[in-house]
């Protein structure tokens, strides 16, 4: 599978140069937002961890050895990027036990910056957001021109893809979720289990995604759509009245797209025609999803950026900040100005 076939086409046009991502851990900064008060006492040791170059399971993997508990004891609210400097929480449960010395997890990968007490664990998906701090190294790109296009993306958003991290290498895990869907089985790993299903979700929601991009009703609300808010997960029908709605045209509601699962289509009127289109293409992932027992959600189709900045701290070095809602991919804008390319190199650019 291709580039454009996972993500689907730009929506501000052709990639306006080349520039490095990740050249080192600290040019790919996430802040885990957390908007939960902590009590300062109970069962759950709440953690505020710093990484580089980890990956999550192996941060927790790790803070299980040094408290002497498995590590099914250790929660988190999602999944951070292993080749960044990430800051997140994790929650230890420690019923009748007092806080463990953590120092033998740490060295010069991870760090812990503070611990809480709290009466409860750390749920999946608990956080609201994530901060990131993105510099883009060996740019090669005008500058006016970045200046016009982040003014756009300031003002529009950018399609809510779900970034090529969610399907591994070459498009790996798509290969094997369609594997899995023409035998109608499911691996009998968990966790490979739900990175598949996951795969395959992200795989159909880009395809109507694209065909909205690609006939420009990305950010239009359309009589038959479902429409959420940008924190929400709940979403209602579209009718005329709904379309005109002014938090469209701020970017606080937005049309939806299909995280597929069980039951019929539930769009009408065009959006339900496209999704319905998809869902013919891919009848035996579709039937897969189902079959698993997922549920069907939606995920808003346009990707608000809050608090964008950018400045060149050299003339070849774009810095950004900017913060995304949970569960959206910080790639999905960089693709919107630029082609990466590997650290060293200036002529190929990366698939992302």
């Amino acid at each position: 599978m291709t580039e454009l076939e996972l993500l689907g086409p730009r929506a501000s046009g052709e990639a306006l140069g080349t520039a490095v991502l990740k050249a080192v851990a600290e040019d790919f900064q996430v802040d885990e937002v957390l908007d939960i008060p902590l009590s300062g006492q109970g069962e759950h040791l709440w953690l505020w961890v710093e990484k580089r170059d980890l990956n999550t399971e192996e941060a927790a993997r790790r803070l299980a050895r040094a408290a002497g508990v498995p590590v099914r004891a250790i929660s988190y609210a999602g999944l951070k990027d292993r080749q960044a400097l990430t800051r997140q929480w994790f929650s230890l449960h420690l019923p009748g036990k007092a806080d463990p010395d953590l120092s033998r997890a740490e060295d010069a990968s991870l760090r812990v910056l503070k611990q809480v007490r709290h009466l409860r664990k750390l749920q999946r998906g608990a956080h609201s957001a994530n901060g990131f701090t993105l510099r883009l190294t060996a740019l090669a790109a005008d500058h006016a021109a970045l200046d016009a296009r982040l003014q756009t993306l300031k003002a529009q958003g950018v399609p809510n893809y779900f970034g090529s991290q969610r399907f591994g290498h070459g498009g790996g895990n798509v290969h094997d979720a369609l594997d899995w869907a023409t035998r109608q089985a499911l691996p009998e790993q968990r966790n490979v289990r739900s990175r598949l299903l996951s795969a395959a979700r992200s795989y159909l929601f880009n395809q109507v995604l694209a065909a909205r991009v690609a006939d420009g009703s990305w950010q239009q609300a359309q009589v038959g759509d479902l429409l959420a808010f940008t924190t929400s997960r709940s979403f209602f029908p579209a009718g005329e009245q709904e379309c005109s709605d002014p938090r469209l045209a701020i970017l606080d509601l937005h049309p939806t797209g299909p995280l597929w699962g069980e039951g019929a289509v539930p769009t009408s009127g065009a959006p339900g025609a496209l999704e319905s289109a998809v869902a013919e293409s891919h009848p035996q992932l579709c039937h897969w999803l189902a079959q698993a027992g997922m549920d069907h959600e939606r995920r808003i189709l346009r990707l608000p950026i809050g608090g964008l900045t950018w400045h060149y701290p050299e003339p070849d070095i774009l810095q950004l900040e900017f913060v995304l809602p949970a569960g959206c991919f910080a790639t999905v804008v960089v693709r919107e100005l630029v082609d990466l390319v590997p650290a060293g190199q200036t002529d190929s650019p990366c698939v992302f």
